[in-house]
């Protein structure tokens, strides 16, 4: 299986860092107290945060350098906000953030201690360009710009009930299935993590230049917690990490 960011991308976004961690056989049907309360407590440092800030979440020096990211890619960030920005605007604005399962709380719980965008993707729903071969070996995930044959399946949306990208659009994208609207705005009904979900790849996104370092943090986190809370009863997890740049544009794992 593979991760890769286009060269569109990295020609409007030349500091463009992906750490990349893909798990396999987790077991996301139980409940993690551990998790829920690491969610909690990161949640909790956030709102604090920004009570003492006094500012909101669009002007804060972690989320600035996504705004403009934003820009340089053709899309407003007064629309569209980048994921790490929406979580703590709704935590600054005292809206709470309920819990969903333990993978992807754990991805928002890591994402709010490090103030960065990460996703969560169902590894065995990736599909071929041709949309073959759901969860195959030689299936992945990509970031480049829509084209007309790309589909988006809002959350909640029934079977057959799609969005069409605007062409150009940058997007998250397994075949042409779009997984991730305007970067890292809106994820898909396609590819949630359910209580079957037993493997994830989580990007997390970054720049090179600005908060490398916080990357590299948050994929030790994903690596040391995975193994820890998520094996299933007699096996152990599987975690692949890697680094995707305008150097090394794809990840295989």
């Amino acid at each position: 299986m593979f991760y890769e960011v286009s060269k569109e991308v990295f020609d409007k976004l030349p500091n463009f860092v992906v750490g990349v961690v893909a798990v396999t056989g987790i077991d996301n049907s139980r409940e993690v107290p551990a998790i829920a309360e690491m969610l909690e407590k990161n949640s909790q440092e956030v709102i604090d945060y920004f009570a003492e800030a006094g500012t909101k979440a669009k002007n804060d020096p972690h989320v600035v350098p996504y705004r403009e990211a934003f820009r340089a890619l053709g899309m407003n960030p007064n629309r569209y906000a980048c994921a790490a920005e929406a979580l703590m605007d709704r935590l600054a604005k005292g809206k709470g953030l309920p819990s969903i399962n333990p993978a992807v709380d754990l991805g928002n719980a890591i994402s709010l201690k490090y103030k960065l965008p990460i996703g969560a993707h169902d590894i065995y729903t990736f599909v071929r360009p041709d949309g073959t071969g759901r969860g195959a070996a030689d299936t992945g995930l990509e970031v480049r710009p829509a084209t007309a044959e790309d589909t988006f399946r809002p959350f909640g949306a029934g079977e057959g009930e799609f969005d069409n990208p605007e062409d150009g659009e940058v997007v998250y994208v397994s075949g042409h299935e779009v997984r991730t609207r305007r970067w890292t705005w809106r994820q898909s009904e396609v590819g949630k993590m359910t209580d079957k979900t037993a493997g994830v790849l989580y990007p997390i996104d970054g720049f090179s230049d600005l908060n490398l370092a916080e990357v590299k943090a948050a994929m030790k986190d994903f690596t040391e917690l995975v193994a820890n809370y998520f094996a299933r009863s007699g096996y152990s997890c599987t975690v692949a990490t890697g680094l995707v740049d305008k150097d090394n544009p794809r990840f295989e794992f």
